[in-house]
């Protein structure tokens, strides 16, 4: 089975723009975010030499959540300024390793993963979602898997369905009644108050999903009892708020155009000699070393076919 890399781009711009230092070209270019996510997407393309690769962003506007619920993410600090000068720069490198980008106005870019993730399951193909956002974690099947940031800058810590299990004592498709239990501080989703992890956890261990808890609630006693029946609401609409959209219209995957090229090796080394990364021009010599001899090696097998 062949292998599908989709990488989450706002995720990696904002884990470079925030764990690397804020270096400039000798014009003042800031230009962190951009050497960060280029250094990260070399060392996904040359460790896990993926089959397919493609890359999602989020886009400007509001999405069918906030049309929901008005308070969602309200209480997220607004990305710096320099961070957003910088993406244009990062389309540019993502467009020099021939690489598609999807997107779609209305939906973040986890349903955009989501959508693509379950296309790639239905066409037989092993996904690994490169992302630092947990919530994807209910995307994990058989055949899908998370590329988790780690504290090492470009390492990445894969979590399958054991994993996941093994991390949140729950099955991957819990992870969403889990949050309309507990909420997301981090996405302002309120979940029900006074439920916490240990809580959502041992309800869902019981009662497996969010609407088997309300069937049976007359089975749960005490102050837990209460705040359930008295935040029913709540619990279901921070479910649908954290439940990923997996057929988000209009996005579909293109196995073909994802497929791993070589790059455009004359306009990403001009941007890279650009923005001075020295460093990632001397590894990007022995990536295109190393695509070379894959690609030799797989013209003679196809040779051998016949």
């Amino acid at each position: 089975m062949s292998k599908l890399i989709l990488i989450d781009g706002n995720a990696i711009i904002h884990r470079a723009f925030h764990a690397l230092p804020p270096f400039k070209t000798s014009t003042g270019e800031l230009v962190n975010a951009v050497y960060g996510f280029a250094s990260i997407l070399l060392s996904i393309l040359n460790k896990e030499q993926p089959d397919h690769i493609a890359v999602t962003f989020d886009m400007k506007g509001p999405t069918f959540r906030h049309l929901e619920y008005k308070e969602y993410k309200a209480t997220r600090m607004k990305a710096p300024d320099e961070l957003y000068a910088q993406i244009p720069r990062i389309r540019d490198v993502v467009r020099a390793f021939k690489i598609p980008i999807y997107e779609k106005e209305g939906y973040e870019a986890d349903d955009v993963l989501g959508t693509l993730a379950r296309q790639a399951e239905q066409a037989d193909v092993y996904t690994y979602i490169v992302t630092g956002d947990m919530d994807t974690m209910q995307l994990v099947t058989e055949k899908v898997r998370i590329l988790a940031n780690t504290q090492k800058f470009s390492e990445q810590m894969v979590y399958d369905i054991d994993k996941v299990i093994s991390r949140f004592g729950l099955q991957p498709s819990q992870i969403i009644d889990m949050k309309g239990l507990q909420g997301d501080n981090s996405d302002n989703i309120k979940g029900v108050p006074g439920i916490g992890p240990k809580t959502a956890r041992t309800l869902l261990q019981k009662y497996g999903t969010l609407e088997n808890i309300y069937k049976n609630l007359e089975e749960i006693t005490g102050g837990v009892h209460d705040k359930l029946a008295a935040h029913k609401e709540d619990a279901f609409q921070s479910k649908r708020l954290a439940t990923i959209i997996t057929e988000v219209p209009g996005i579909t995957l293109d196995l073909p155009a994802c497929k791993t090229h070589d790059y455009d090796e004359a306009t990403l080394r001009g941007i890279f000699e650009q923005l001075e990364f020295k460093t990632l021009l001397n590894r990007l010599n022995t990536f295109h070393k190393i695509s070379s001899e894959k690609k030799a090696l797989e013209d003679n097998k196809q040779e051998s076919l016949f």
